[in-house]
């Protein structure tokens, strides 16, 4: 049975894809507000729009990366900080075109958006005007399902190197997550080496203030 499933599953995205993947049924008012066509854009619009169609469709999860390769670091920016600048372009317009798009049709009432990376950069420079590792202070945000609209949570001290106010681990991140999507954190185990683990560790804690 099993076999016979995984075919099956297979046979229905050869069958779904290509309908999912061609946008010459969006608007030219959608792609233009996604930046599909605009040189610095279009790779990360293409993807924030594809994902919104999966969601259209009943996919569950859906992760859109904006993140390094061998021949162009972006985020990592260990020397010349100034390129953030373009990586910010590169993103500022197709997610804020995702978020209006999903409200719009009504997606974003019972689809949680995560935005964010596993650290941040440090307030200092490194290198040639880069900036280091900094997994002590750094900003994600949420938005939809579930999630408190409209403030800020948490702050860092004065040189925006380490937060000092409203820490969030990120095992209280994965947390709150997991309770927006209705499942206990707590319960949620997973077995290694003859015993079970929490992908929340024994410390992970949901943010009850990011709750709506």
């Amino acid at each position: 049975d099993g076999l016979i499933d995984a075919y099956e599953l297979a046979f229905r995205m050869q069958r779904d894809a290509p309908e999912l993947l061609d946008l010459s049924g969006e608007t030219a008012a959608t792609l233009a507000a996604y930046g599909v066509g605009t040189p610095e854009t279009d790779d990360y619009g293409r993807q924030c729009l594809m994902a919104r169609r999966m969601i259209e469709r009943g996919v569950r999860f859906v992760q859109v990366n904006y993140s390094d390769n061998s021949n162009n670091p972006r985020w990592d920016q260990h020397s010349h900080l100034e390129r953030h600048e373009t990586h910010a372009r590169a993103v500022d317009r197709p997610i804020a075109a995702l978020l209006a798009d999903m409200k719009a049709r009504g997606l974003l009432e019972d689809t949680l958006i995560w935005w964010g990376a596993e650290f941040g950069r440090t307030p200092f420079a490194q290198n040639r005007n880069g900036r280091d590792h900094n997994p002590k202070g750094f900003t994600a945000w949420l938005a939809g399902a579930g999630v408190k609209p409209g403030f800020a949570f948490g702050a860092t001290d004065e040189f925006g190197y380490e937060a000092v106010d409203g820490r969030v681990h990120m095992h209280d991140m994965h947390a709150t997550l997991l309770h927006l999507l209705g499942l206990d954190h707590t319960r949620l185990t997973y077995r290694y080496s003859g015993r079970d683990f929490r992908l929340t560790d024994v410390h992970g804690r949901v943010v009850k203030a990011l709750v709506a």
